[in-house]
């Protein structure tokens, strides 16, 4: 037994360090000093230069860190590597100061972004209008519903299974999911005419549009929501638009028609980049647990997720999409092996270095499934416990089936996780 209670502080921010601080009447003075003395962060650095890899370790040694790089640089081998820099955020700062006196351009570029990954740590990204909602980022999560008028979602909620594609019937039964959504809570109603689900074949657009079209001209009639067209197609997206719609959500991140980020970046709306390496081939299809992913290979998950995120995000603002317009997802689900989403889950939080609000979709998804054993309709405890991880570790909108539950699960692990 500790004669001092001693422990450890769990969830080390900023918030939490000068609260601790304060407790124990510390000079206020001296708290502002000390907090950035108390965060820890780990940044790892790929294909950096020979030189300035031996740099960033000397440096980083110097003000009392650490950097690890590969043995190559130990060895006097030309090249590049990894580095991984560990210390507080004041031995950042300083080590961002000398950085810059430097002559070299890498360390410069290195400079900024270790500067940007800071401020990303102490700052959300600006708020976003989608239709009427007003996204005011980090303050609470914001829950999207699923509206499918497929025939064969993996889930078994597609409405064209029961009704014509374009139907009165259809219409009207969308209508009346999405309003009990937002009945219970949902901010964003997302309409998708085709199926993503593993194994899915693509739907010709003129399918798609028959099925999405009439369904967001009725939900922007009818019900005061953020609407959003689930779609990679700049076709079906533009007629969605027109017809009501606020917000794309583009499972190929505007990478599978080359006329889609034209539209948004004309239209002016917000986008949403999914990260997708879906492949037909790969996919197993249980008859209980529905498809999954094999042999999906990644050297490094949560490096090329990020790294592939950060391209399309360039690319996106590159053809004219403002930068507080883009929303950005990890795609739990595609082209990813149960294991690897259950890391990807579990590591959520390294994506907030990109800046960018992030959703993410776990409801009802295989990895849950094929965890549990168990068919898509039972999957809302995994569900639940998939959506209170995800954010716990950074995300700013779950895109779930079951709204009622999950917005009760959100609204929980924000009064945890967004207390201060």
């Amino acid at each position: 037994m500790s004669a001092y209670n001693a422990r450890l502080l769990s969830r080390i921010d900023p918030a939490l360090l000068h609260a601790e601080m304060a407790a124990i009447d510390a000079d206020p003075a001296g708290i502002r000093i000390m907090v950035p003395k108390g965060l820890f962060h780990a940044v790892r650095l790929d294909h950096v230069p020979f030189a300035a890899a031996s740099i960033l370790k000397q440096e980083m040694l110097a003000k009392g860190g650490e950097a690890a790089i590969g043995r190559s640089v130990y060895q006097g081998q030309r090249g590049e590597s990894s580095v991984l820099i560990l210390g507080t955020e004041t031995q950042y700062r300083r080590l961002i100061e000398k950085l810059r006196l430097q002559p070299m351009r890498s360390l410069h570029t290195i400079a900024g972004d270790l500067e940007t990954l800071l401020a990303s740590l102490h700052a959300a990204p600006p708020p976003l209008t989608i239709g009427p909602l007003t996204c005011a980022w980090g303050t609470r999560t914001y829950v999207m519903g699923i509206l499918n008028v497929t025939p064969d979602s993996f889930s078994g909620d597609g409405l064209a299974a029961r009704f014509e594609a374009g139907s009165p019937a259809l219409i009207e039964a969308a209508v009346r999911q999405a309003r009990r959504m937002v009945e219970e809570g949902a901010d964003i109603i997302d309409v998708g005419g085709e199926s993503t689900r593993p194994g899915s074949m693509p739907l010709p657009a003129d399918e798609e549009l028959r099925r999405v079209v009439p369904v967001v001209e009725a939900l922007a009639r009818q019900l005061p929501v953020a609407l959003s067209v689930d779609t990679y197609k700049a076709s079906v997206a533009s007629a969605a638009l027109d017809a009501g719609a606020h917000l794309v959500n583009d499972v190929w991140a505007l990478a599978r028609d080359p006329e889609m980020a034209a539209l948004v970046a004309r239209r002016q709306v917000p986008v949403i980049l999914m990260h997708n390496r879906s492949r037909p081939n790969e996919a197993a299809v249980d008859s209980q647990l529905g498809g999954r992913y094999l042999g999906t290979e990644y050297k490094d998950l949560l490096g090329e997720v990020i790294a592939e995120l950060r391209e399309r995000a360039e690319a996106a603002q590159a053809a004219g999409i403002a930068r507080e317009r883009i929303i950005i997802d990890p795609g739990i689900g595609f082209g990813k092996t149960v294991e690897q989403n259950l890391e990807l889950l579990d590591r959520l939080r390294e994506l907030t270095s990109l800046g960018f609000p992030m959703l993410v979709g776990t409801s009802r998804k295989s990895f849950t499934g094929y965890t549990l054993k168990l068919p898509p309709d039972q999957r809302l405890e995994g569900t639940a416990a998939s959506v209170a991880l995800a954010i716990d570790r950074g995300a700013d909108i779950v895109r779930v089936h079951d709204v009622q539950a999950m917005v009760r699960v959100a609204r929980l692990t924000d009064a945890v996780v967004r207390r201060n």
